[in-house]
């Protein structure tokens, strides 16, 4: 063997080894199952949550959860606007330096569409214990639709590093009856 092939040889003419074609349709099949796995368990599976994206200014996504806070809020909880929704609306959910804000009060087996954006840094949405996670960016409101199937209290994580109080940053979301 020689570490460089003579310049005459064409490596795509060469005969393929048994072993190396064997190798080449065991990795292609391999590939081509998981591509369609994802996309079985994209339907299927329950875990990624369709989601749309758009850009959006801090500010003009601040007054459309004010706006949602003035016409929805049911009362208050250490300091925070606590809203109750109606079923199928739209509703907001602000990520900043080191909280979610406002906590949300939902029926069970009503869907929501849940918009999130971030008011200063990169911050990470983490609902458990159902274990939903997306990225939070500032300018961008994502934009999913939920449907909560069990009653309780839900804790809202960061899980993006975003500074010092990152450990602090805990939301609630109430599923009730």
């Amino acid at each position: 063997m020689a570490l460089t092939p003579p310049s005459e040889r064409i490596w795509w003419r060469q005969p393929i080894a048994k072993i190396e074609l064997i190798w080449i349709i065991v990795a292609f099949t391999w590939g081509l199952i998981m591509f369609f796995m994802m996309i079985y368990w994209h339907g299927a599976g329950k875990q990624n949550l369709s989601n749309e994206a758009y850009q959006i200014k801090p500010q003009a996504f601040a007054q459309k959860a004010q706006a949602m806070i003035d016409e929805y809020q049911v009362r208050e909880e250490s300091g925070f606007p606590v809203v109750r929704p109606p079923p199928g609306s739209d509703v907001y959910l602000i990520a900043r330096l080191w909280q979610w804000w406002p906590i949300l009060e939902f029926e069970k087996d009503q869907s929501y569409r849940l918009h999130l954006s971030s008011m200063d840094w990169q911050h990470g949405f983490s609902l458990q214990p159902v274990n939903i996670n997306l990225s939070v960016q500032p300018g961008y409101e994502m934009i999913v639709t939920i449907t909560p199937d069990v009653a309780g209290e839900y804790g809202v994580l960061c899980n993006e590093f975003c500074g010092i109080g990152h450990h602090n940053m805990v939301g609630k979301i109430y599923v009730v009856e």
